[in-house]
């Protein structure tokens, strides 16, 4: 890649929704989570002149968002569950990967010959060697371009990122592999950012711990995960990058509930061509287009 050539970051969150300044939201108590609080009814500043469009993961269907439905809508630009007629949860079924298969964003890349491009989540040796192969809308995408798959050995040459990004989940399953601070795992971003046109990196705790209604674990954790976005911010050149923080639908905002909310999400844009971008997302089928449109 030339040094002068645009890249796009994706950073994505799942279940991370635009809740309420109100008790049951943790990113209104907990301290020092930003970027990840924004609200409904109170405005927070965005660090590092980051612009924020509150983001409709409804897409005109009723119903709660889900994960299938919504992640297949942010990585194609289709609007999924229009074409589904309902919101489909979990793991993408067959009409879903039919769409992946056609206009995921890495395929989309692939057919502009825009490049190279790299899905920064490491797999572990069981997803290769074990059925059932529940298939991500993100695996769905991979698999339909040319890329490869991240491994645990690309985690140890600080070439791949695992998606609890401090490796502790991967140490507690008998991996040997160290533990990743903040910084560790930032430089990860930023070097994998600066040698690919675009990066994707995915991170699901939050939603689990949205279903689990745990507040105990949301006050270690999203505090760890907004530092990892912040140093990645401080390291990564935003002149010629830009950062794209989104999520599929909210959930860790509200946990008087266990399940997904209908609150929009935040999609965050810092860095390169900010503004222009921030004004045409307007729901997840926006995103996959403003990606195309900055590497173009």
């Amino acid at each position: 890649m030339g040094d002068r050539e645009n890249t796009v970051v994706l950073f994505f969150i799942d279940g991370l929704g635009i809740g309420r300044f109100e008790n049951e939201n943790p990113l209104a108590s907990i301290p020092d989570v930003a970027p990840l609080a924004n609200f409904i009814d109170h405005e927070e500043e965005i660090p590092f002149g980051g612009v924020l469009a509150r983001t409709d993961p409804r897409l005109g269907i009723e119903g709660r968002p889900q994960s299938a439905s919504g992640q297949t809508t942010i990585l194609t630009g289709i609007n999924a569950p229009k074409l589904l007629g309902y919101h489909k949860q979990g793991f993408p079924n067959q009409a879903l990967r039919d769409i992946i298969a056609v206009h995921s964003v890495f395929k989309q890349l692939d057919d502009m010959e825009i490049g190279p491009n790299v899905f920064a989540n490491a797999y572990t040796p069981r997803f290769f060697t074990e059925g059932p192969r529940w298939k991500s809308a993100t695996t769905c995408g991979v698999e339909a371009s040319s890329m490869g798959f991240r491994k645990i050995p690309d985690l140890l040459g600080r070439q791949a990122l695992f998606h609890d990004f401090t490796n502790e989940g991967l140490r507690a399953m008998g991996f040997d592999v160290p533990v990743f601070s903040t910084a560790e795992a930032a430089r990860v971003l930023n070097s994998l950012a600066s040698e690919h046109r675009f990066t994707l990196y995915e991170h699901f705790i939050t939603d689990k711990i949205g279903h689990d209604r745990d507040l105990e674990k949301a006050a270690v954790h999203l505090p760890v995960l907004a530092r990892l976005i912040r140093e990645t911010l401080e390291m990564i050149d935003l002149e010629k990058t830009t950062f794209i923080l989104t999520s599929d639908h909210g959930n860790i905002e509200d946990l008087s509930v266990r399940n997904h909310t209908l609150n929009d999400v935040p999609t965050i844009i810092w860095g390169r061509k900010k503004e222009e971008t921030v004004a045409r997302i307007k729901d997840l089928a926006d995103i996959t287009p403003a990606i195309l449109a900055l590497l173009r």
